[in-house]
């Protein structure tokens, strides 16, 4: 069968390639061509446009740049139509999937979507696109069936496909090794995670160093987006001699001490790993988001208090993103012992609720199942 796939992100492609890995197993003769990254191209996909031509992040840059936008849009709906795919796989990227989805309802395609958007969190009057234009929604984390419950939408919960991803790693604390293999002095790690995207990493990056490097007991290593180099993150870093490592963001955080991590999903890897950490997120121009949490439909915008449905881990979200208060929070952390074990303690509530591993192989044989049963209905 063939198979159209869409990521827009780092993290999209790292679920979207476990998933066509899995796919592959139970359809061999699988053809699978779309918009993602080099995770995807290593798993078996055509590539034809990488997600770091298309993520732009915040008014200002999606003003910016809407005519590769739209230009994107064109390319992938022509490109659509000529491979002809038994289904359209969406993950997550709702802004541009969206549409795709609606594009391929009018056209006839059918469409799996892997990875809600997080229409739980705003906007949530994107529920009735989904329930429009997705024909089936194959979700990650344990909350999301009873929203769309509310809707009379049936998803398919299939678990969270990051303690795969992680646990495929199967990585063990080696404080000699890293240290040598990075060229990294011997002392404890300080993890910085910015984000993906190039908006964020602008933003979030050096007040994230700044903080970081007030606690001179502890070495800051950042850790790099994969769809970038280092001549992007330099003029971010105040002239710092920071490291950025690239490809091994499990590593760094197995062997660091605390983190400083943009929210996103990046914030649940943190959890799973058990590494203590500050969430942090701004977007922009900040004036405009300034009371951004006012159209939130949630308490809180980190998976791991969503998860919970209480405040594990401490939010500096838009005006509350400062200098100061992130040093505050990372001193509650390491001088407070309590307060450490606390966080621990709630994110082994956490694992309880995410469940088993096993995400993409129940996602894929899900889908190869529904698309056979589909296809021979039709």
């Amino acid at each position: 069968m063939r198979y159209y796939v869409i990521a827009g992100e780092a993290s999209g492609d790292l679920h979207a390639a476990n998933l066509i890995k899995e796919i592959g197993l139970i359809d061999p003769q699988a053809k699978f061509r779309g918009f993602g990254g080099d995770l995807m191209e290593k798993a078996g996909m055509t590539v034809l446009k990488h997600y770091r031509d298309m993520a732009f992040m915040g008014l200002m840059p999606v003003v910016m740049n809407i005519r590769t936008i739209q230009r994107n849009f064109r390319f992938c709906e022509k490109d659509m139509l000529e491979f002809k795919p038994d289904v359209l796989v969406l993950i997550d990227y709702p802004g541009f999937n969206l549409r795709m989805a609606r594009f391929a309802k009018e056209h006839g395609i059918r469409t799996y979507y892997y990875i809600s958007p997080k229409i739980w969190a705003w906007k949530q009057e994107r529920v009735h696109k989904v329930k429009a234009y997705v024909d089936e929604m194959f979700t990650i984390l344990p909350f999301e069936a009873e929203f769309y419950r509310k809707f009379d939408y049936p998803v398919n919960y299939v678990g969270n496909p990051l303690l795969d991803a992680i646990l495929e790693k199967k990585i063990a604390p080696d404080y000699e090794l890293f240290f040598a293999e990075n060229n990294l002095p011997k002392k404890p790690v300080l993890a910085i995670l910015p984000g993906s995207r190039k908006g964020e990493i602008s933003v979030l990056l050096p007040t994230m160093l700044k903080a970081a490097t007030q606690f001179s007991e502890y070495q800051c290593v950042i850790a790099g987006a994969p769809n970038m180099g280092i001549e992007f993150y330099q003029p971010y870093m105040n002239e710092s001699l920071v490291p950025v490592i690239w490809d091994k963001t499990y590593e760094i955080l197995i062997h660091s001490r605390i983190a400083i991590v943009s929210s996103g999903t990046a914030t649940l890897e943190t959890a799973i790993l058990n590494v203590p950490q500050v969430v942090v997120y701004q977007m922009t121009p900040n004036w405009l988001f300034k009371y951004l949490k006012f159209f939130l439909i949630t308490k809180w915008v980190s998976l791991v208090n969503i998860i919970l449905g209480r405040e594990a881990v401490k939010e500096l979200i838009q005006s509350d993103f400062s200098l100061k208060k992130v040093v505050q929070e990372l001193k509650k952390i390491l001088d407070d012992p309590e307060n450490e074990k606390r966080m621990l303690a709630d994110y082994k509530d956490m694992m309880i609720k995410l469940g088993e591993p096993g995400a993409s192989k129940r996602a894929a044989g899900l889908m190869v199942s529904k698309l056979k049963t589909s296809i021979f209905k039709g």
